[in-house]
């Protein structure tokens, strides 16, 4: 029996030729290839449960990070046993969570891949009724995914975060949290909290360069304040895989609770989410995807 495939796409990335002429290019072959687009906030969320209902194959995701987010979203939170496998047309100005797992940043071999390889499970993060396949951040880093105009990242790609970053870097500011989870605590000032089920953010800074998909488990790193000026240029700058097992105080773990009274933003995959207390969880194996058979971030 042929499979049934729909792409959510973006709006903005729905306009992309090649998106049109890679559809073409499978429909001709004979593959079943619906399509829907955005328009404004929630679209995908509700296109995507919209498809898990109808009981389509496979749902694949046509644009960055956070419409990956709001798709996963809308089909983790349908009300059924059997999910849809995920599928991702990395179409984004980032790309982290595709470009960590070494999908083809290319339309039709990406779509190529979703159409003749299998699905692998993978975890989800959550955090309270929210999710997150690739990573939660808080604190400096988050600020600057906010704070970059949409222009920028449209002209830039990822080089549009560095460039934010560098502008604010005098503006530093710490907050003050507490951190619990199974065997670990710390208390103090920091300035980026990284919660990574994936390894990349803020435009392909490896935050958690350990983290795995299928481990049951979440990276955790935290930038403390002490000596943050010296440490967070060198993030910025050579990037933060460099400085992160000597700087950043990190823990694996399938629960996290986060306690920031001054109020923290955190940025789920794109998605901004405000509160003063958050517990993050991992969901295992929540979620089929189709990702390269050398995927660097899966157990074998």
């Amino acid at each position: 029996m042929r499979r049934r495939l729909r792409i959510i796409a973006n709006g903005k990335a729905a306009s992309d030729p090649a998106l049109r002429e890679a559809v073409h290019s499978l429909r001709h072959s004979g593959v079943e290839l619906e399509m829907r687009v955005t328009w404004e906030g929630g679209d995908a969320v509700r296109f995507a449960g919209e498809a898990v209902r109808e009981g389509v194959d496979t749902v694949i995701a046509a644009g960055g990070d956070g419409t990956i987010n709001e798709v996963v979203t809308g089909m983790l939170v349908a009300p059924v046993e059997r999910l849809p496998s995920l599928g991702i047309l990395p179409m984004g100005t980032a790309n982290d969570f595709a470009t960590a797992c070494g999908l083809p940043l290319d339309i039709l071999p990406a779509l190529q891949l979703v159409c003749t390889l299998p699905p692998t499970w993978i975890d989800v993060g959550q955090v309270g009724g929210r999710f997150f396949i690739n990573m939660a951040t808080g604190g400096f880093g988050t600020q600057i995914t906010v704070d970059t105009p949409a222009e920028s990242k449209r002209a830039l790609g990822g080089l549009a975060y560095l460039l934010t970053g560098l502008s604010r870097f005098s503006g530093i500011a710490a907050e003050t949290g507490h951190f619990n989870g199974p065997g670990f605590h710390w208390d103090g000032d920091f300035l980026v909290l990284a919660v990574g089920n994936g390894r990349m953010a803020g435009g392909g800074h490896p935050l958690c360069p350990d983290a795995c998909l299928n481990d049951g488990l979440l990276d955790v790193h935290i930038l403390p304040n002490a000596d943050a000026g010296s440490a967070l240029w060198t993030s910025l700058v050579d990037g933060v895989e460099a400085v992160a097992r000597e700087v950043f105080v990190s823990v694996r773990t399938p629960t996290l609770e986060v306690s920031v009274p001054a109020g923290l933003a955190i940025n789920l995959d794109g998605e901004p989410l405000q509160g003063s207390h958050f517990r993050f969880e991992v969901r295992r194996s929540a979620l089929a995807v189709h990702l390269p058979l050398d995927c660097p971030m899966l157990l074998r």
